[in-house]
């Protein structure tokens, strides 16, 4: 499915935060770089984007400059290389939930199947997300302080330097790690304390953990700060030898640490309201019900029996004057797994700012949660029809036309025709998502490609626009595409311009401009679940 494409395009953050970035510092291609990526305001680090879409990048440019590939960059290479190293990548999770199972008395196999058939691995694991990296590490974090080995028993954690490594690696990549972090860390310290090992022993785990975590966290920063004070990978190919003094210069003098930018910005409530503003309980009422479906239903009413099982179970410690038994080391696994679920969750509800995606590292332990005891046997029809609409819904329909049209476009500004005879293209979208440049493979050398992205701009300014465009008369062989989708079509009709080509891509669903019902149900359902590519008639 990731080879097919995949169609739906979730998120401008799956294309702006990787791909479209080093396709312009490793293939020099035209691109948007996001204000997170700016020298004036880093807010991302470098080092992650670089070893997943910049490692894919480099290896198709070596194979066409070795003419191993003649024609290996192009716009569906630069869309499924990145993507299958993360499709790839996330058998971490698989790997984690075998491993996994048997310490939380789960079933391997059943565990196994229920991650691999969610719509949440099937989508939002083979994309370019942050969050992605971030679930992998998670992942990758419960494995590492699991104590216990396949046959019940406790066994010693030995992983102090791994885990350390870890824990800053995702900082660094999302500071929201450290919600997801905190529990594996407590569950880790409180089987360590439990070992009743010596204190020079319990020292030294610690003092592992901090020496590789602060060791790591010098690698980010040198980095980020190569990078950012040089702006760009292209810039750094291009270093002389003579000024490569002056570039270690000025990182003595600007020391970037992206992490706390990003919670110096994201810490303000006004800079959060600028990317929209949720309820406090959208991730606990909506937004776990929209990936997880009936499981985190399941864990939520879970959670609530054993919550109330404890305070009674308080409540008679202290009646008899006894001291509560630790709740993290000593209980079985299902609370502690719940623990892990909920106390991230709850950590990231503390924000105004909640997407959906931010919740998906929590698939692990809710897999393994709702594995033991059997307790998502009975409603596998439901799973199984939930993530059949999930993985259709997010993979082919949401915002599906863009991807398809921009390959389009890609063929269309590269064909024969264009490069024998000069021409310029104005590519205007209007309410759609941001459209990522680089599927375009417009070198920056090149100036006959204009993307013009109107947003969700009202009908006066789009039609202001396109009029502006129609009279353009500076330009004898110009040629204007407007890309809008077919719910609100009509608006550019009322422009008073004209159009000679119309190019319908099919599916587009788009939740900013939904289809209407009864359109819907007539003879014109294609138009309302479609994406126009319409040509502008400067003739007329």
């Amino acid at each position: 499915w990731c080879l097919l494409p995949q169609a739906g395009y979730l998120h401008p953050d799956e294309f702006f935060q990787s791909p479209e970035v080093m396709a312009g510092d490793i293939l020099n291609l035209q691109v948007y770089y996001p204000w997170e990526f700016l020298s004036t305001s880093p807010c991302r680090t470098v080092v992650f984007p670089l070893i997943t879409s910049g490692v894919t990048y480099w290896v198709i440019k070596s194979l066409q400059q070795l003419d191993l590939c003649s024609s290996c960059i192009n716009s569906y290479t630069l869309l499924v290389s990145p993507r299958l190293f993360f499709a790839v990548s996330s058998f971490i999770l698989d790997y984690s939930a075998y491993r996994l199972a048997p310490s939380w008395e789960a079933d391997p196999w059943k565990a196994l199947l229920l991650l691999a058939g969610s719509y949440v691995t099937l989508v939002f694991y083979t994309r370019t997300f942050t969050n992605t990296l971030e679930g992998l590490l998670f992942a990758l974090l419960m494995v590492l302080v699991s104590s216990r080995k396949s046959d019940g028993s406790l066994a010693l954690p030995t992983s102090s330097p791994l885990i350390g490594i870890i824990i800053t690696a995702g900082f660094f990549n999302r500071p929201t790690f450290l919600a997801f972090a905190l529990m594996p860390l407590l569950y880790w310290a409180g089987l360590i304390v439990a070992s009743r090992k010596s204190i020079k022993t319990v020292i030294n785990h610690f003092l592992k953990l901090v020496l590789c975590a602060c060791f790591t966290a010098v690698v980010f920063i040198m980095a980020d700060t190569f990078y950012f004070t040089s702006m760009g990978l292209d810039n750094l190919y291009s270093i002389r030898k003579g000024s490569l003094f002056d570039v270690l210069g000025e990182l003595n003098e600007k020391i970037i640490v992206t992490p706390l930018n990003f919670l110096s910005y994201n810490l303000n409530p006004h800079n959060l309201a600028l990317h929209g503003s949720h309820p406090r309980v959208t991730h606990f009422a909506v937004n776990g019900i929209m990936l997880f479906g009936i499981l985190h239903i399941l864990a939520i009413g879970a959670g609530f029996k054993m919550l109330k099982k404890y305070i009674c179970h308080l409540i008679q410690a202290r009646l008899h004057c006894q001291g509560s038994s630790g709740l993290l080391v000593l209980s079985e696994g299902n609370p502690t797994l719940l623990l892990f679920y909920f106390v991230p969750l709850a950590f990231l509800s503390l924000f105004s700012h909640q997407e959906p995606r931010f919740l998906i590292p929590l698939i692990l332990p809710l897999v393994l949660f709702s594995t033991s005891q059997h307790r998502a046997v009975k409603w596998k029809h439901v799973i199984v029809i939930f993530n059949v609409l999930g993985a259709l819904l997010f993979g082919c329909l949401h915002q599906g036309g863009l991807i398809p049209c921009l390959f389009h476009l890609e063929q269309l500004v590269h064909s024969p025709e264009s490069l024998n005879q000069p021409r310029h293209y104005t590519l205007l979208f209007a309410h759609t998502y941001m459209p990522p440049r680089f599927l375009l493979n417009i070198k920056k050398s090149d100036t006959y490609v204009e993307v013009i992205d109107m947003a969700g701009s009202e009908e006066e300014i789009l039609c202001q626009t396109v009029q502006q465009q129609a009279n353009n008369f500076t330009c004898n062989d110009c040629h204007v595409f407007v890309i809008i989708p077919g719910t609100v079509k009509a608006t550019i009709t009322k422009c008073d311009v004209s159009f000679k080509n119309e190019t319908l891509v099919f599916p587009h669903l788009s939740m900013e401009d939904p289809p209407r019902i009864p359109l819907l149900l007539s003879g014109s359902w294609r138009s309302q679940l479609g994406l126009y590519i319409l040509q502008l008639d400067r003739d007329q």
